[in-house]
């Protein structure tokens, strides 16, 4: 069974393993997205501060001068928060490969063991009762 056959109702050690692994990289690739948009909004953010102070030198009405500050200000805060969200996905990436080694210790040679077998094997937790 390929990953792109495994449905969300199939919890076996395969699909699961498949799950934790999409996880990781789909962490991982917005970590780098929001790295990206980061620099970016900084860029806008030191853009919008540049505006306002040309603005204010040219001795423009000062409500315009506001304005543009307040956005860079803004653009400044939403950065602080996009840093976090992207620190806190690399974070969620890491873990989830920690568990996913975790899950392949505990399971992994079960795994093997029953698809090994051409006889159908108790599914695990089935004589812990």
């Amino acid at each position: 069974m390929s990953t792109d056959e495994i449905t969300s109702d199939d919890n076996g050690y395969k699909a699961t393993q498949a799950k934790l692994d999409k996880l990781s990289k789909a962490l991982d690739d917005k970590a780098v997205e929001l790295e990206v948009l980061l620099r970016r909004m900084k860029a806008n953010a030191k853009k919008a501060e540049d505006t306002a102070q040309a603005i204010e030198a040219a001795d423009l009405d000062p409500r315009f001068v506001e304005l543009t500050f307040a956005v860079s200000t803004a653009l400044g805060g939403a950065a602080v928060h996009i840093q976090r969200l992207a620190e806190d996905a690399v974070a969620g990436a890491a873990h989830s490969r920690v568990v996913q080694n975790s899950h392949a210790k505990l399971y992994g040679q079960l795994d093997e063991v029953r698809s090994g077998r051409r006889e159908r094997t108790p599914k695990p937790g089935f004589l812990a009762e």
